[in-house]
């Protein structure tokens, strides 16, 4: 099958070469001459045949509904095209509806797998109707991973479904990712223990937190047990926000999500206005010491060598007892 593929980033460039390997004929576009087939989005569609198929694959919000609106006026009635990045989903009513006014259908596809979707396969979410999922399945199937097309690929209903699933999709994967992080530290502050990676990895298998963070987790710690020179500062790509806008706006309580997304924003923080407010009402009502900036930070240096000496200490009388 012949598809045009706008975006040749990390996953896009690797989901032209997995569809390539498939069999597929892929006429990528990007800005970037070095990784493009063609020259412009034009010379792209001008070397597809009637009726096209396009994939576009670039960061959420203005720049997809632009490269769509560049599309319907491109395109032809009867082609069709696929958002397959991270768009919110209210993006995607309004994406169809303007391409619908030109003969052109439309699909939303979310998109899980990293960098190792080129080899595993990605998990894919998708929006509209039933032909044209059916018109683009080749693709699908290709891009799914191995084995059962329902355990990598779901029609998940109308269009906006398709990314309004990878939207709690990602959510979760915030939660997930916070408490294997919390887990983490409280193995790191624990002197008695110490194999910190080991621990982790013997959940691999057998064990009910398994998983594929899971996995990613333990090869982090393989690489670098003590996270030596890793910031704490922690991005988010907007799913986690809308995944709880979502939650407040159909009476949803999500309080490990909403958590695990204030611990990003927290991460950012190099003090904390509220932090600093507490202090100042501890020091109204208590008579407690407000410190300045210069001395909470020292404090707080000077309990992290406490605590890094005692989790020295203590492992080191844990090694010294296996020894004897």
């Amino acid at each position: 099958m012949q598809l045009g593929l706008i975006g040749l980033g990390k996953m896009g460039g690797n989901m032209r070469e997995r569809l390539r390997l498939g069999g597929h004929e892929v006429v990528g576009y990007d800005r970037n001459r070095e990784v493009s087939d063609a020259a412009s989005v034009q010379e792209m569609i001008d070397a597809l045949e009637a009726p096209r198929t396009v994939w576009v694959m670039v960061p959420a919000g203005e720049i997809t509904r632009g490269v769509i609106e560049d599309l319907s006026n491109r395109l032809e009635p009867g082609d069709l095209v696929i958002d397959g990045g991270n768009s919110r989903f209210s993006d995607d009513e309004i994406n169809a509806e303007l391409l619908k006014a030109k003969g052109i259908e439309y699909l939303d596809c979310g998109v899980s797998g990293g960098i190792w979707g080129l080899k595993n396969g990605y998990g894919l979410m998708v929006g509209g109707t039933k032909k044209n999922v059916a018109r683009a399945m080749p693709i699908f199937d290709t891009l799914r991973p191995e084995g059962p097309r329902d355990e990598g690929f779901v029609h998940a209903g109308k269009v906006g479904a398709g990314h309004y699933v990878k939207m709690v999709h990602n959510g979760i994967e915030y939660g997930l990712m916070q408490a294997y992080a919390e887990g983490y530290e409280l193995l790191e502050k624990k002197g008695i223990v110490t194999d910190v990676p080991g621990s982790f990895k013997a959940w691999s298998r057998g064990t009910v937190v398994r998983s594929w963070l899971l996995d990613l987790m333990v090869a982090a710690l393989e690489a670098n047990p003590d996270l030596d020179d890793v910031s704490d500062y922690a991005a988010d790509s907007g799913e986690g926000r809308w995944t709880v806008e979502e939650g407040i706006a159909n009476a949803v309580p999500m309080p490990v999500i909403t958590a695990s997304l204030f611990a990003r924003f927290a991460s950012r923080q190099e003090v904390s206005p509220a932090m600093q407010a507490v202090a100042a009402l501890r020091g109204g009502f208590g008579g407690h010491a407000v410190l300045t900036t210069a001395e909470g930070q020292e404090l707080r240096a000077e309990s992290s060598r406490e605590a890094a000496a005692k989790a020295v200490t203590a492992k080191g009388k844990k090694r010294s007892g296996k020894k004897s």
